[in-house]
Formats: structure tokens, C-alpha cells, sequence
């Protein structure tokens, strides 16, 4: 393989720099020439792309978003948008493609590997965590750091005021965000899609703590594919109960700012390991890591398999919660 190309595509993830860096240092170790694609798969359609080097991605680990840029292509999802992208790839001798993105950008990934043969390898880049084949996603660390430290911040004026307040993370239809930062700030309540608490159940076990003495609350809330959600939720609550209420919505905020040391090392070796299986002549598969080894799974696995939640940290929020 003489040249291959590098794309971040869906949402940004902190740490995604950190593998363009990588996959760079990797490719160029290994005289393969790499090209980046600006825009994700809109960029590719478009004939967005420029060459790489290892000063083209020097002091860039340390920086959030992504260089190259990203999108949601809708004309990628066509056969005619999928047909153009691979004449672009074909007009630069470009054999291989990296992909640093979520499940719907592999799927695409995965129909153009079909219909053209080009080789891919995936790597999970999203704040969510909810690809399946890898422990953790690019940008996940870093974004539960995020509403960990929002919710020490909101604790101190909980405290202050003797009030409820609501913390929504992100995660379109996943709780991996509100448990892991809901167990480390010392959540009192947990509100995600893999657990049923309708807000009467909620507003019982609240004023149960409040009846034995507590002043104030958090309850971490992922917003479940329905971002404000938990401004419904708590003004439900607050007809119930009487508790004055405050609500917090995240959002954005959690995809930005500096990677976490865990995120930077973890894209590194991704990144690493995407080329190398390249170089090796493998395609259609994800890169990921499980028990801090890297796993390669199947890419298609990545959208039909899904990844369920840590059941011991369910059953320790289950203990923690007060």
C-alpha cells in the first residue's frame, strides 16, 4: 500500500487530533504516503483533501475538535454520493481509508468498502461511548471529566441554596456519560434510558432523602436522544414534591476543550494500530481496545451489535445513591 487517506467524520471528540497525529507519524514511519480529507465524507464527495506530513500534525495532540474538520453528509448516503467520493479516491491513488467517527460513519464506510473495494479501518471517535468492539471511544474520558467538574461546581450552590438541581449530559441513547459522571460526583438520583424511573417513582425516592434530612440534591440526567428533556422532568418533579428546582443542560459544552491524558493515549494507539493493520492488508474491521489491549471487530458490528452499559458500575450507583 503506497497511499492512504484519514477522515473524521459525525460529531467532534476530543482526542481526534491526537490520532490524526498518530495515524501520521505511523504512516510516514512506514513510507506510506497519507493523505487528510477536510469535512468528513462531504470533503471526500467534494474533492476537499491535502497532503500530510509529521510537521503538518506537530503540537496539534493537545488541541480539541479536529483539524481535518467534520460533517453529516446526507449526499454520501446515496449511491451516486458514494460513487463520486470513490472517484476522488481513485483520482489520488488512494487505497485505504481511515475513518475516526461513530457508528453512522462506519456504516458508510462499510457500503463504500462494498461497492468500490477500497480497504477501510475504523476508529471510535465519540464522546458517547456507545460503539460496540472497544471499552472506550475517543473523546469519552474527556467529556466525563466535563460533567464531572460541572456537577462539583453546581454542588457548591445546591448546597448554598438547599435546592434540587437537574445535570444533563449528553448521550443520544445512552447513559455512559450521566453514569460514570454521576457516580464520581456523587449523584444522589441517576436518570438514563437503560433504567425505567418515570418521575413519580423519582419524586418518592427524593423526598424520602429529604424527609431523613438532606438539604439538597443532584440528579444526573442523560439526555436521551431529546436534548431539555430534563427541564420537563424537573418541573414534574417540583409539582410533586414542592422542592424548589434548577436545571443545567450541558450540551456542547462536553465535546470541546483539551483531550484527558486517558483520551490521548488511547487515539494514539489507535491510531497507530489502524495503519499497521493496513499495512497488513486487513480492512472492514474497527479498531478498538479491550482490557487496555487493541481488539479488532468486525466494522459492521459496530451498528448491530449493541453495547450495554458496565453492569457493576449500574449495581455500584444502585449502593452510592442516597
Amino acid at each position: 500500500m503506497k497511499r492512504i487517506g484519514i477522515l473524521t467524520s459525525g460529531g467532534d471528540a476530543p482526542g481526534m487530533n491526537a490520532c490524526i497525529r498518530a495515524a501520521v507519524r505511523a504512516a510516514t514511519a512506514g513510507d506510506i504516503e497519507i493523505l487528510g480529507i477536510n469535512r468528513g465524507y462531504s470533503g471526500l464527495i467534494e474533492n476537499d483533501i491535502h497532503s500530510l506530513d509529521r510537521r503538518t500534525v506537530a503540537n496539534i495532540i493537545h488541541l480539541g475538535g479536529t483539524i481535518l474538520g467534520t460533517s453529516r453528509s446526507t449526499e454520501f448516503r446515496t449511491r451516486e454520493g458514494r460513487n463520486k467520493a470513490f472517484s476522488v479516491l481513485e483520482e489520488h491513488g488512494i487505497e485505504g481509508l481511515i475513518i475516526i467517527g461513530g457508528e453512522g460513519s462506519f456504516l458508510g464506510g462499510s457500503l463504500l468498502q462494498d461497492e468500490s473495494g477500497v480497504k477501510i479501518i475504523g476508529i471510535p471517535g465519540t464522546i458517547d461511548n456507545d460503539v460496540y468492539g472497544t471499552d472506550l471511544t475517543i473523546g469519552f474520558d474527556t467529556a466525563v471529566n466535563c460533567a464531572l467538574e460541572a456537577i462539583d461546581r453546581i454542588r457548591d450552590t445546591a448546597l448554598s441554596h438547599q435546592r434540587l438541581f437537574f445535570v444533563e449530559v449528553m448521550g443520544r441513547h445512552t447513559g455512559f456519560i450521566a453514569l460514570e459522571s454521576g457516580i464520581g460526583g456523587g449523584a444522589e438520583e441517576l436518570i438514563i434510558p437503560e433504567e425505567s424511573m418515570n418521575a413519580e417513582e423519582l419524586s418518592s425516592r427524593l423526598q424520602r432523602s429529604f424527609s431523613l434530612g438532606k438539604k439538597s440534591a443532584i440528579v444526573a440526567v442523560a439526555e436521551a436522544g431529546r436534548p431539555g428533556n430534563s427541564v420537563d422532568l424537573a418541573k414534574e418533579v417540583e409539582q410533586r414534591t414542592g422542592f424548589e428546582t434548577k436545571v443545567c443542560i450541558l450540551g456542547h459544552l462536553q465535546r470541546g476543550g483539551s483531550p484527558t491524558a486517558r483520551d490521548r493515549i488511547l487515539a494514539s494507539k489507535l491510531g497507530v494500530a489502524a495503519v499497521n493493520a493496513l499495512m497488513q492488508g486487513k480492512s472492514g474491521l474497527m479498531a478498538g481496545e479491550i482490557k487496555q489491549k487493541i481488539a479488532f471487530t468486525p466494522i459492521q458490528e459496530s451498528w448491530e451489535r449493541q453495547k450495554s452499559l458496565d453492569s457493576e458500575l449500574r449495581d455500584l450507583m444502585g449502593v452510592l445513591c442516597d
